[in-house]
């Protein structure tokens, strides 16, 4: 694909540089360090298996599932259904 006075492959190589840049973004904001024995939540021990495969773990598998999770929303939009448009 041509666009302008860019050579054949500048798009992809940009894509490529941008992905790489989103990835080491990402690395540098994991945890690093020895990470605690216990969970900073809950005070369980956090199991020799997690500390070995997450370097600075804090939070034991249980306490960071339920951070992980996205919150629920309870809320209904009684202007968006039907029912209420109907009334």
């Amino acid at each position: 694909m041509a666009s302008g006075w860019a050579p054949d492959g500048a798009v992809q190589d940009q894509i490529d540089d941008s992905v790489s840049d989103a990835v080491k973004l990402a690395r540098s904001r994991l945890p690093t360090g020895p990470g605690e024995m216990y969970c900073q939540q809950c005070g369980d021990e956090i199991p020799e298996a997690r500390r070995a495969a997450m370097p600075g773990a804090r939070l034991c598998v249980d306490c960071q599932s339920g951070r992980d999770r996205p919150a629920l929303s309870l809320a209904y939009n009684r202007r968006g259904s039907k029912d209420s448009q109907l009334r």
